[in-house]
């Protein structure tokens, strides 16, 4: 493909093949975001498309911190309208809404403000940026590439972002360098990613698909389900082995044809972990429900955490496809917005 396929009337294709360039954006935007204190642990106030990047976040900090021997930090994600206790004592508090005016994001900002708590806002703009300009809270203003940009798609500008204010804080080493090169490497291997990713929604077309990796990987699985939800409009769900060896399987037992299965599987896991992918695909195949397994590729947790978002995101765009919908707009939810207000 070298266009946006035909129901691509804002071409979110473009902002999947720009994505790897956003990580350099987003340290470059974040590099004099810093807070005084001293910090135990890291509070995050976010929203959909604005809240799972830091999920990443959190797997990548705990990687290099133990890698380094260290304990990983208090990392918490709070997705309501009012703080708790976490936020009161060595914490740094974080709110990310990318466009600066979701009612969660703001709610929380005003009660940490009021609070006098350790804060960075992290927004494109909108009512985040006016309160903490005015407020004297540090504040992190993310790109707004095109009118109808979608948050979901500023990955890299979040994960950026949030690293940068974390090694401002002293709670995370600073491999910005390493992040950027392996970039790099993702923007050469795009026309891969598309392939893939085509064929695979050639799989799963007509079906739900189910996203299964390990545990330490699950964060990426519900990603690639965020990626169907909200580009094909496409109901898609999440698990972890071998859990899902315990309960989840056996509910395949009737309808399984209505399923696929996806498994993220890192060569890199336990070996008896290992074996119950290929296990799980061979029983499954008897309750007549399809499944593929794929590598978790790279040689570092962000590289394969990487990878596969971006095979996820070509999947879901050629599903999209499939389903007859435009892969940018999110209807459901702006109706939701218009009716809350």
């Amino acid at each position: 493909m070298t266009k946006p396929h035909q129901f691509d009337k804002s071409n979110l294709r473009q902002a999947i093949l720009d994505a790897p360039k956003q990580f350099a954006v987003g340290f470059d935007v974040a590099k004099d975001a810093k807070v005084d204190g001293s910090f135990e642990r890291l509070v995050f106030f976010g929203e959909g498309g604005s809240a799972f990047p830091a999920s990443f976040v959190r797997v990548l900090i705990a990687d290099k911190r133990y890698a380094s021997g260290q304990l990983p930090i208090r990392f918490m994600q709070n997705y309501t309208y009012n703080i708790t206790p976490d936020s009161l004592d060595k914490a740094l508090n974080v709110v990310c809404s990318y466009s600066g005016n979701t009612e969660e994001a703001i709610s929380v900002l005003n009660q940490l403000i009021e609070k006098k708590l350790p804060t960075v806002g992290i927004a494109a703009g909108g009512q985040i940026e006016e309160i903490c300009k005015s407020k004297n809270v540090p504040f992190v203003r993310l790109p707004m590439p095109t009118p109808t940009f979608q948050p979901r798609m500023g990955f890299g500008y979040f994960v950026g972002a949030m690293l940068k204010v974390l090694s401002n804080a002293g709670l995370s080493v600073d491999f910005s360098d390493e992040i950027i090169k392996s970039a790099e490497g993702f923007s050469s291997k795009m026309d891969e990613y598309e392939s893939k990713g085509k064929d695979l929604a050639d799989m799963i077309s007509g079906k739900t698909p189910l996203v299964w990796a390990n545990q330490m990987y699950k964060e990426l699985a519900r990603v690639w389900t965020i990626k169907f939800n909200e580009h094909a409009k496409n109901p898609a769900f999440f698990n972890f082995f071998s859990e899902l060896n315990h309960n989840l399987m056996v509910g395949m037992t009737h309808h399984g044809e209505n399923y696929f299965a996806i498994m993220l599987k890192d060569p890199a896991d336990d070996p008896r972990n290992l074996r119950r992918y290929a296990i799980t695909a061979d029983i499954l195949k008897t309750y007549n429900m399809g499944s593929v397994v794929i590598d978790i590729e790279g040689s570092t947790v962000f590289e394969k955490l990487f990878n596969s978002v971006y095979l996820a995101d070509f999947a879901a765009y050629y599903l999209a496809e499939k389903n007859g919908e435009d892969p940018t707009p999110v209807v459901m939810v702006e109706e939701l917005k218009k009716r809350l207000k």
